[in-house]
């Protein structure tokens, strides 16, 4: 009977530990990117499968399973040395770049940087400290030279997060504003102001097809208004959609292990992109011929008028229709029947409007509207 005391003992002491296991996780800077990183990162359909567990799902102690997601896509993330990029880039960025000095640089596929004007290679720069992880600027080469582009001051840098991050942190905002230099205004012109709000709402684990995690979500609602202008016409300002984006960070993953994109279309939330961190993966892709198969012209009117009127569709087969702005950034996706119906579109929708059409035997068309 002696021997049982010890044992009592050895299994009320297991409990504590066991719980330790499972504690929140608390994300600091080195849970984030690192030079050197190269990160898969895989895209699913935004349509969740049927046991995926809802959004609204929050609180202490929570378990999410996503197993079932099915990459349809993947893409890489990068992280470098700034001293990989243009000499130009260096002094805008580098030890001598003042406010504007970054870490690491990522190449970016960016339509911000990129819709209308005659760019290539681009990056963001970010830095990394014990205080946040905060964009200090973008980059890219134009007619052979290497262009900053930074925020109009400290201030007015995107901060992504603030550490230390955990489900007791209060939720923080930031307004960030850039506008592309005067050296390439007659070519085009590009502005963003940004409101972020960070709300850590829940913690717990976290499975998807990459493993099970023990994380902190947050959740991140994003507004922008972008102004555009190409080659001396006109400028386009547009007030975009509402974008909230739901991330599960775990330890020394160093991206969000799952990310959830929404956008906020007439009142309702609408799933627009999922991505999650992932091992190499082979992607089915679709046949030669689904592939290359084109829908009838797409028929839309009036092409014209002013912002918030519908949109009248003429469909010989029911469709999904995207709704996107010139710099190729999602405003609504709306599944249409075949025939003739209305397509609703946002009074804040304004400027040209690009309309793509995509019906289940893969076909598809592009068309576009001007809404002022």
């Amino acid at each position: 009977m002696r021997h049982i005391y010890p044992l009592a003992l050895l299994l009320l002491g297991a409990a504590p530990l066991a719980q330790a296991q499972v504690a929140q996780p608390i994300i600091d800077r080195t849970d984030l990117p690192v030079i050197g990183d190269t990160l898969r990162i895989s895209q699913a359909s935004p349509v969740l499968p049927a046991s995926a567990p809802p959004l609204t799902r929050r609180g202490v102690g929570q378990t999410w399973n996503y197993a079932a997601l099915t990459p349809t896509a993947q893409r890489v993330e990068r992280y470098a040395n700034i001293n990989t990029t243009a000499t130009t880039l260096q002094f805008a960025f580098g030890p001598l770049g003042g406010v504007n000095r970054a870490t690491l640089v990522s190449p970016q596929t960016l339509p911000a940087l990129g819709a209308g004007l005659p760019i290539s290679d681009p990056v963001e720069f970010y830095n990394l400290s014990n205080a946040d992880f905060r964009s200090v600027g973008f980059g890219a080469t134009v007619s052979g030279f290497g262009l900053p582009v930074t925020y109009r001051s400290q201030a007015l840098q995107d901060v992504i997060y603030r550490f230390p991050l955990s489900y007791n942190s209060p939720a923080d905002s930031s307004n960030s504003f850039f506008e592309t230099p005067s050296a390439i205004a007659s070519t085009g012109y590009l502005s963003q102001r940004r409101k972020r709000v960070n709300r850590p709402d829940a913690w717990g684990t976290l499975t998807t097809p990459f493993g099970t995690f023990q994380t902190v979500r947050v959740v991140t609602r994003i507004e922008d208004h972008d102004s555009l202008a190409v080659g001396g016409m006109p400028g386009q300002g547009l007030t975009l959609p509402v974008r909230r984006e739901y991330k599960w960070l775990a330890k020394t993953i160093h991206v969000p292990v799952l990310t959830i994109t929404t956008n906020v279309v007439n009142g309702q939330e609408v799933i627009t992109s999922v991505e999650y961190r992932d091992i190499y993966r082979r992607i089915q892709l679709p046949t030669a011929a689904a592939a290359g198969k084109t829908a009838a012209p797409l028929t839309a009117w009036p092409t014209a008028a002013a912002a918030g009127t519908a949109v009248q569709l003429q469909l010989p087969a029911a469709a999904e229709v995207e709704v996107t702005d010139l710099a190729g950034r999602l405003l609504g996706r709306f599944q249409q029947p075949r025939g003739t119906s209305a397509l609703p579109l946002n009074a804040a929708w304004q400027g040209t409007l690009l309309l793509r059409v995509r019906q289940a035997d893969g076909a598809t068309a592009v068309g576009r509207v001007v809404r002022y």
